[in-house]
């Protein structure tokens, strides 16, 4: 698989990067990417993973698109109300680049589909809203052995983490055990809101660690909170919890 002169143009500024250059911009173009979300997180992480050539892009969402979603989730116009998000995204990412392969699937992620739609992936983005999501995300990565970049995002704090589960690696359930919250009030941005830049950020930053996974350069497992506040970002250790349900 070679570049053509079209994607040498589209991808000069790459090209001239020595941390990516043409073997870097292959390596994107031959790689497979699921975001699972099509929302705040997701829209600006399929932005840039579109942008910068990834070969194959699968984007999963079962919601349909509110005038309330427009504050945060980028990808759309307000002629797209009541479309599907996932099949509304394929309209906006195929007028970006139409030289990636796109596929838009409108449909929930669960113990029962997650393999479906995950088989074959070389790295997924978790961009959802929910904890049932995440850890079914996570344990599924986990055992079949593909990196996951999850995202979260609520009021002024963000969190960005990756694992790279082709090597031993913690999990997201090593930092957030599924008991503790599920015991947990549950909380979104609909009940308690979000700053919609924040989403940018934490969704950007989900994009550039899947395109150094996909490359061989990430440092991993990486775990950050952001503080929009404060324009602030700290990053913690993580070792595996010896403990954690997925290990058993």
């Amino acid at each position: 698989m070679n570049l053509s002169d079209k994607e040498r143009i589209r991808y000069s500024r790459h090209l001239l990067l020595p941390e990516i250059g043409e073997h870097g911009q292959l390596c994107l173009k031959q790689a497979h990417v699921v975001v699972v979300g099509c929302g705040g997180l997701g829209s600006p992480a399929l932005f840039y993973l579109a942008a910068s050539g990834i070969g194959q892009l699968s984007f999963i969402d079962d919601d349909e698109l509110e005038l309330s979603n427009l504050q945060r989730q980028i990808l759309y116009k307000i002629n797209y109300l009541g479309q599907s998000k996932a099949t509304a995204a394929g309209k906006v990412l195929a007028s970006l680049n139409n030289q990636i392969t796109l596929n838009p699937i409108v449909a929930k992620v669960t113990e029962d589909t997650v393999e479906t739609y995950l088989q074959g992936a070389d790295c997924v983005l978790d961009c959802s809203d929910n904890f049932a999501t995440r850890y079914v995300l996570n344990r599924y990565c986990r055992s079949a052995g593909i990196p996951l970049v999850a995202g979260a995002a609520q009021g002024l704090q963000g969190q960005i983490m990756a694992f790279d589960f082709r090597t031993p690696s913690p999990c997201y359930e090593c930092v957030f055990p599924a008991a503790e919250e599920q015991l947990a009030t549950a909380s979104n941005c609909d009940t308690i809101g979000v700053l919609s830049p924040l989403l940018g950020v934490i969704g950007a930053q989900q994009a550039m660690l899947t395109m150094q996974l996909l490359l061989g350069t990430a440092n991993t497992p990486y775990f950050a909170f952001f503080d929009a506040a404060k324009l602030k970002q700290q990053s913690l250790k993580l070792t595996r919890d010896p403990n954690c349900a997925c290990s058993k």
